[in-house]
């Protein structure tokens, strides 16, 4: 309770540090500090799939461009979404991915293991298809363009002022999600993780659990589609192809599955290792691999993992020490 109690004021620290710190920095810091954010909920969402029910998925990409997809279809062959309808427009992003999820549920969950892996990837790149063909709607190769930001009131277009707005989504949707894996249900969703047998002969509707799980997951990956749309100000199927699901993977994997925030880590460290060595050397590629490999051959617990490795380390050493010298027991 006390550690749960610590990493809870860390994050605060964190996020207070970070509020005060944007905004005096340059325009491309705070840029990339809001694509963080967006695709840092874009990460916890997943984490509710892995981390906490044992649901590794390639499809969350296909959450994520529905709601970026809504959101610029909207504000660009319709003028939805730029006032006061903002709020709307984040409703009905929310919305539409959480009911594409709950179709794509149906088919998914009746698989595990690499079987949902597989599936969830199928979809996923179904979505992809959709939003590369259907040119009169998504524009296609060349995506589509959104020319202004909403404003109602709050002038959006000032990247400090979106980049707090994000952030405010983003803190809401970490408690949200604490809670939900903090409930009955979120236990019971580990107990189905680890044992999944054991929970059905206890009575548990593990498929309902999990389907709920999988809509849940979809619904804040549509949240952060419609952030990302009007942060970029365009939305392509390059935000839909597979890389993005991987990259959400990655991400999570890196920070520290079962975790919530490692997700946002990961995304934060991802993202910045991204754009900065992209500007330094033309193999940053490798690079960004190099560190997700050694992350899972030497953190498997992801980087939110090694505060309890290493008090496990202390805890060692204390009673090798005791064992050292026997007259310490007396």
């Amino acid at each position: 309770m006390v550690s749960q109690q610590i990493k809870i004021l860390m994050v605060v620290a964190a996020l207070a540090v970070l509020a005060l710190i944007i905004p005096h920095t340059t325009s491309f810091v705070v840029l990339l500090a809001t694509r963080a954010l967006a695709f840092g909920i874009l990460a916890m969402s997943l984490d509710i799939l892995i981390g906490f029910t044992g649901l590794a998925s390639l499809g969350q990409a296909a959450y994520f461009g529905v709601g970026a997809y809504l959101a610029a279809v909207l504000a660009a062959k319709f003028h939805f979404g730029v006032g006061w309808d903002f709020w709307l427009v984040v409703v009905f992003g929310i919305l539409a991915a959480a009911l594409l999820a709950a179709f794509f549920g149906l088919f998914a969950i009746r698989a595990s293991g690499v079987y949902f892996l597989m599936i969830t990837l199928a979809l996923g790149q179904c979505v992809w298809g959709l939003a590369y063909r259907w040119n009169s709607v998504t524009g296609g190769d060349n995506g589509l363009i959104i020319k202004a930001r909403p404003n109602f009131g709050l002038n959006l277009a000032d990247d400090v002022t979106f980049f707090f707005l994000v952030l405010g989504f983003f803190i809401v949707s970490m408690i949200l999600m604490y809670v939900l894996v903090r409930s009955p249900f979120g236990r019971s969703l580990k107990g189905i993780r680890e044992r999944e047998l054991r929970m059905s002969m206890l009575g548990y509707n593990v498929w309902l659990h999990k389907y709920i799980a999988f809509v849940i997951a979809g619904a804040f990956g549509g949240l952060a589609g419609v952030l990302w749309a009007h942060t970029n100000g365009i939305v392509t199927p390059e935000d839909v192809v597979l890389t993005t699901s991987v990259d959400a993977l990655l991400m999570v994997v890196l920070g520290g599955a079962g975790t919530l925030v490692g997700g946002a880590i990961g995304s934060a460290i991802v993202l910045l290792l991204r754009e900065y060595l992209s500007t330094l050397v033309p193999w940053w590629q490798y690079v960004l691999g190099g560190v997700y490999v050694l992350s899972i051959l030497y953190l498997p617990t992801g980087l939110m993992g090694i505060p309890k490795r290493i008090r496990q380390g202390l805890k060692r050493s204390d009673n090798k020490s005791v064992a050292d010298f026997p007259s310490a027991r007396r």
